[in-house]
């Protein structure tokens, strides 16, 4: 089955970096891309980024564009997200789920079907 491990949160002080890592296993054939959403409670998960797994095209919402880079390892089943220059507005529960989609709607939380636990940053 489907497992995804997120690592590399923390506490950082704004206008610091962090890389985020998601470790993938059991990808199935019905999986063609991974993202990386955040939530803060008592709000929607938001999509930030995401790749597909064949060819790596990336797609990123525009809040983020320029700050954050999503890329893979392929011989490592990982995805990471490097997060730069942190706004205290970034602070949020970071997840890497895998699922189907194609172009922004990568950024959809309705195209994914498998979660991770959960890293989360801190930006204060």
């Amino acid at each position: 089955h489907v497992q995804l491990v997120e690592s590399g949160g923390g506490l950082v002080q704004p206008g610091g970096s962090l890389r985020l890592s998601c470790e993938a296993s059991g990808i199935t054939e019905g999986t063609n891309c991974i993202g990386w959403f955040r939530q803060v409670p008592g709000k929607e998960r938001e999509g930030v980024a995401a790749i597909m797994i064949l060819g790596g095209t990336t797609y990123y919402a525009d809040s983020v564009k320029g700050r954050f880079t999503i890329s893979q390892d392929n011989a490592k089943n990982t995805v990471y997200l490097q997060v730069n220059s942190l706004k205290p507005e970034d602070t949020a529960m970071y997840y890497c789920p895998a699922g189907w989609s194609f172009g922004m709607g990568t950024l959809l939380r309705r195209h994914y079907n498998y979660w991770g636990q959960g890293t989360q940053v801190t930006v204060s």
